[in-house]
């Protein structure tokens, strides 16, 4: 195998533990931090790695993306299994594969696809704390879709976050969708890029609407103001979960 060959891996993480994926100034914890540290060790040398999007601190993680470059002399299966022996439990390699060296996990996606949940029963429950936003009073889901049913299409989504560079605040919504099953709701939101705290944002906000804290015409209207102070309630970050990414020219294997 060549020297310094591009790797790209499909990663799942709990981020409870962790402050976001992105590297820190500091010495707190993050996913990329994390897998530099174990991939440095495997290389004999400095490894950085590039993810395709910056999750935040408690926001977890099925469908992320990275790539990384590093003389490697065993098989990619080989890589997979050495990083999964030295990886916390709380993170995990779950296909890997080589690809060219222009490869960009971010500027290359087509569209990224997160779930938000939410347990909305009168009593929590302390197996779905950690994955799940704990909402007592009775959400009507049917409310909550016909509100984000505007959110399709292209917009200005300024209410709802800012652009993780620039100004640019447009973005294209293709899936906004609420389903229920008991007591458990999740929302599916599918973009072609989102804005810092966008889906959390949208989330709290149409939470007020199920709530009926909120009527649709006034979370159109917020929508509409394009202004970060119209926003309603962030979501918090345990129920968020970026569950995948697609690209025109990397496609995983079903598993």
């Amino acid at each position: 195998m060549r020297s310094n060959d591009t790797f790209a891996a499909l990663i799942a993480y709990d981020g409870t533990e962790y402050h976001g994926f992105q590297r820190q100034v500091e010495t707190q914890p993050t996913v990329q931090s994390t897998i530099e540290h174990v991939l440095s060790q495997l290389a004999r040398q400095p490894v950085t790695l590039l993810g395709a999007g910056r999750t935040d601190s408690g926001v977890h993680a099925a469908g992320q993306v990275i790539t990384f470059s590093l003389t490697w002399q065993h098989s990619s299966e080989d890589l997979k299994r050495a990083l999964n022996a030295n990886l916390p439990e709380d993170i995990a390699i779950l296909q890997l594969k080589q690809v060219p060296f222009s490869f960009h996990p971010r500027f290359d996606a087509l569209r990224r696809a997160y779930v938000y949940n939410i347990f909305n029963g009168p009593t929590r429950h302390p197996l779905k704390r950690r994955f799940s936003w704990h909402v007592i009073r009775t959400l009507d889901e049917e409310r909550m879709n016909q509100a984000a049913n505007c959110l399709l299409g292209v917009h200005n989504f300024a209410t709802f976050g800012q652009p993780p560079q620039g100004e640019n605040f447009v973005r294209e919504l293709f899936v906004a969708n609420w389903t229920r099953s008991g007591n458990d709701l999740q929302f599916r939101i599918e973009a072609n890029a989102f804005l810092y705290r966008m889906v959390r944002s949208i989330v709290g906000s149409l939470k007020l609407v199920g709530e009926g804290a909120w009527s649709i015409e006034e979370f159109v209207q917020a929508f509409s103001a394009k202004n970060r102070e119209a926003c309603g309630t962030v979501a918090p970050p345990q129920g968020l979960h970026l569950v995948s990414i697609t690209y025109e020219n990397l496609n995983w294997s079903q598993t």
